[in-house]
């Protein structure tokens, strides 16, 4: 962790001073997490990382998990359908034909062709574009702890290097379909980089623009407030461990293939999160739980996760890939390109241009990544993509936790082709429902 640390503080120094890393919107976790990985024991061995460093990505995740349901808004059903129906078929279509896509061409196409990969590579690629560093770590960690000859434990490494080098196609690529929106009059709020604020560029917050962090819930003379939140996340990792731990050595005792199931403790924290949290609910516990003290603990284990994800990558996994993985990227990256712009200009009657820009971001690096684009076109947060965008990822955040969930399960059982169908034909029926719900819109000309 003094490791790690010191590597974070570097990197958000970098962040501050070079010109080039703050156009460029990298996050210090991610120049964190390069540097481990130049100076670490897959580097120039400068730094004595624990040999279980890619271990500590699949603990952070769980912790990650763990806080989603505390930090989550609430909307009623009727105010999703209404007001952000198209953003949420954009937003679940840009998961679904991802995974879907990718996958099928990994199992139809990159096994022809390399008959030695794993029939869940193709896989990889979603899991670091759509899903990020968060997303490797998990699908990582549960392929990592398959036994016997199902075990996959490159899944981790490819996972991490497809999600960083998303980061960077979310920015460089994003910036050039900046400029050639701008060009052809397809943004509503155009901006220039140096006139963005210096806190979107740097990241340093001046006084007066600084955010509360959420409020005191309790007294520090009984529980300081963090160590109250903190437990809390931490109890619920806990609780997931115990449940996938049990469910593990309940199906040890059945015939083959379930006796080798095993949950991922990070889709049973996030199950344990819900119950706990209904339970605060029922006995008004939950006055006493602040939304924002939990969500700045989920981006706190994120910085690391992230750090520590990418400085575990193995370089020689990377190299004994190389090109089959630099083919997989460049055909995600096209496939992904239009996803975004063919369904954004279909499924947004205003601020197309605003809405995709964001959603390249996302749906290549990080949420974070989509901002900070969205920001340089939309500066004023006119558009509402972003207050669209919360309601929308309501109903999507549980079908992305169940096919994370799936995604290893089902290739090591055989079925992986059938979940990526499964993928395509829910994503053949939100097209169906765009239509009758009139939130389909014909390209026009000059539009």
């Amino acid at each position: 962790m003094g490791f790690l640390s010191c590597l974070l503080l570097v990197g958000k120094l970098i962040r501050v001073k070079v010109k080039v890393v703050q156009q460029l919107f990298i996050p210090p976790s991610l120049i964190a997490g390069l540097l481990g990985l130049a100076l670490g024991p897959h580097g120039l061995g400068w730094i004595p990382f624990t040999g279980h460093l890619s271990s500590y990505a699949a603990v952070l995740i769980a912790l990650v998990f763990a806080t989603l349901p505390f930090s989550s808004q609430k909307a009623s059903v009727k105010e999703i359908v209404t007001r952000v129906g198209p953003m949420w078929v954009y937003a679940q279509l840009g998961m679904l034909l991802q995974w879907g896509i990718m996958g099928l061409l990994g199992i139809y196409l990159f096994k022809t062709v390399w008959p030695d990969l794993n029939s869940a590579f193709g896989a990889m690629l979603p899991t670091g574009f759509y899903g990020g560093h968060g997303t490797a770590a998990a699908i990582g960690s549960a392929f990592s702890n398959l036994e016997g000859g199902l075990k996959w434990e490159d899944a981790m490494t490819l996972g991490m290097t497809t999600a960083t080098v998303g980061v960077v196609m979310a920015i460089v690529v994003g910036l050039l379909i900046i400029k050639w929106g701008a060009r052809h009059k397809h943004t509503k709020f155009i901006t220039d980089f140096k006139d963005l604020p210096p806190e979107l560029r740097t990241g340093l917050l001046p006084e007066g623009k600084r955010n509360t962090l959420g409020e005191a819930t309790t007294s520090s003379i009984s529980i300081e407030h963090f160590t109250f939140h903190f437990a809390i996340v931490f109890f619920v990792a806990f609780l997931g461990y115990a449940l996938s731990v049990a469910v593990k050595n309940w199906c040890s005792g059945l015939e083959a293939p379930y006796n080798g199931l095993e949950l991922p403790v990070f889709s049973c924290a996030f199950v344990a999160g819900l119950i706990l949290k209904k339970f605060f609910d029922l006995t008004k516990v939950t006055r006493f739980v602040s939304h924002e003290t939990i969500q700045r603990e989920g981006s706190l284990f994120t910085d690391f996760l992230v750090t520590c994800g990418v400085a575990s990558i193995k370089i020689g996994v990377v190299v004994q890939y190389w090109l089959p993985l630099l083919v997989l990227i460049l055909v995600g990256v096209l496939v992904v390109f239009f996803i975004t712009f063919y369904f954004g200009r279909r499924l947004s009657p205003s601020y197309w241009f605003e809405r995709s820009i964001f959603s390249w971001g996302w749906w290549t690096g990080t949420m974070a990544m989509g901002i900070a684009l969205e920001r340089i076109v939309d500066p004023q947060m006119k558009s509402k993509t972003m207050d669209d965008y919360a309601l929308a990822y309501l109903p999507i955040a549980p079908v992305e936790i169940i096919l994370i969930t799936l995604v290893p399960i089902a290739f090591t059982a055989g079925w992986g082709a059938l979940l990526m169908w499964i993928c395509l034909l829910f994503s053949a029926v939100l097209v169906l429902l765009s239509f009758a719900m009139k939130w389909w819109h014909p390209v026009r000309k000059h539009s």
